[in-house]
């Protein structure tokens, strides 16, 4: 399936399930097509439409969105390629628990109410 096929499949909320490793390959596939920040918002966007149509919109997280598009944008930007190559050389994307962004926030605070309503940046 091509990038395209993925964010149009997405965005009409065409997956009986979502899991990490599908925002992951989604992700990466609006990365590839857009800029960051239209990337970003039109991500954000299907991704609260997801939930709320599954009937769970309070599993929605601002911070975990954001950063994890933030870190696929960079290491994109720093090596850019096919998604075989890029995961094979960033498998730490698909870890869930512990996850990448361990290495950039505590505990407390992705658990935060705070940071499940808007971006926090790491500390």
């Amino acid at each position: 399936m091509s990038d395209a096929e993925l964010v149009a499949r997405f965005e009409r909320g065409d997956f009986d399930e979502f899991r990490h490793a599908d925002h992951v390959r989604v992700a990466f596939a609006y990365l590839r097509t857009m800029p960051l920040l239209e990337a970003l918002g039109r991500f954000t966007a299907a991704l609260r439409r997801f939930a709320a149509a599954q009937g769970k919109p309070q599993l929605y997280h601002e911070t975990i969105t954001w950063a994890f598009l933030m870190i696929i944008h960079e290491r994109l930007q720093r090596a850019p390629a096919e998604w075989e190559t890029f995961i094979r050389d960033n498998g730490d994307l698909l870890q869930w628990k512990p996850s990448v962004l361990d290495a950039y926030y505590r505990a407390e605070v992705l658990q935060s109410e705070l940071a499940r309503r808007i971006f926090v940046l790491p500390c």
